[in-house]
């Protein structure tokens, strides 16, 4: 059985994880850290796994966790991460970071959204894992940057129109709406239960939110040519889920036949890719608690564009869910193992 550690497990997506690893049949949870909740079992902190895990968190301390797994998952803030991942590769660990730490390749382009990157050497080497389109990079990972959530819609969303350069590179649009999930579990004020419900708003607009250049960097590669889009992300009073509507002009004629053909040959073969027709669209509820990614492409006849509609769960898909499906790619395992669940419906 494949040691398993988790850093950072008190958190909304090292809960998922546990959630998800304890269905899989090839690996063992050995350690989980919390720093604020060390000394307490993991089923104290979240009621929801007593009696099927109640390991005791640890604090964070890197060879102590290292000695007892093969494969470290890192849910941690960004830059908390880069403090600990150097020590877990150079004891020779894998590691499936979580954070934004290990996503962009440039180093001062982390500097520009975050801050200085403490540890640009191993930046280099990590593998950004988004199975659909790095699968083969990713199953050779010792380091594995976890996209983030709103980059995994929106790329997922446009990669077949970008590999066959179907739309005007300068005219791309995302709208994406998430739930409160994806603020994290520390307490905030703008994330409190009369501050979200009966609400639905906008934040971070006008290229201010820190994915838009993880979203840029891996559109451009998939395009060959630099892309800068206008990203608007939106909280939605809802406890999980993204919905991404995205916007672009064709460069010839298409239809709807001809798009939902290019997505199913695209994706055709991939476990966790839905792509939808016949005038059905994605909805947050049908894919909440999966792994799956619903996209729905259609053209408005009446402006031209082409606009893509796709659906992932947050915590799934979009952080935990993708972890252990790289996890998987990683050590050789069956891709979808520990990821069989369907949506939870209603």
């Amino acid at each position: 059985m494949l040691k398993i550690a988790i850093v950072g497990a008190s958190g909304y997506t090292g809960l998922e994880l546990i959630r998800i690893l304890h269905c899989h049949s090839e690996v063992v949870l050995t350690s989980l850290t919390s720093e604020q909740s060390a000394g307490k079992c993991i089923s104290e902190v979240f009621p929801s796994l007593k009696g099927r895990c109640d390991i005791v968190l640890e604090n964070l301390e890197p060879v102590r966790i290292a000695e007892k797994a093969d494969i470290i998952f890192t849910a941690l803030p960004h830059k908390a991460a880069m403090e600990v991942v150097p020590t877990f590769i150079e004891l020779g660990k894998k590691v499936i970071d979580l954070s934004a730490d290990y996503r962009l390749s440039d180093h001062a382009l982390y500097g520009e959204w975050y801050e200085p990157h403490l540890n640009p050497a191993n930046l280099k080497k990590a593998v950004y894992g988004l199975p659909e389109i790095r699968r083969s990079e990713i199953k050779g990972a010792k380091l594995l940057a976890n996209p983030g959530c709103y980059p995994t819609s929106i790329i997922l969303g446009l990669a077949p129109l970008l590999k066959m350069g179907l739309i005007d590179l300068s005219s791309i649009i995302a709208d994406s709406a998430s739930g409160v999930t994806g603020a994290g579990r520390s307490a905030k004020i703008e994330s409190l239960y009369c501050e979200v419900n009966e609400g639905f708003k906008s934040y971070a607009v006008g290229g201010k939110h820190r994915h838009t250049p993880e979203i840029e960097q891996e559109l451009s590669l998939l395009a060959g040519k630099q892309i800068k889009i206008t990203f608007s992300p939106h909280l939605a009073p809802m406890d999980r889920g993204i919905l991404s509507t995205i916007y672009a002009m064709p460069t010839d004629t298409v239809t709807n036949e001809m798009l939902v053909r290019l997505y199913r040959e695209f994706y055709d073969g991939e476990p966790f890719v839905r792509v939808l027709g016949d005038g059905n669209l994605p909805s947050t509820s049908f894919v909440r608690g999966s792994n799956f990614c619903d996209i729905a492409p259609l053209v408005d006849t009446r402006t031209g564009r082409i606009i893509v509609v796709s659906a992932i769960d947050n915590l799934v898909k979009g952080a935990s869910g993708q972890a252990v499906q790289n996890m998987n790619l990683i050590c050789g395992f069956p891709e979808i193992s520990g990821l069989e669940g369907l949506a939870l419906f209603p």
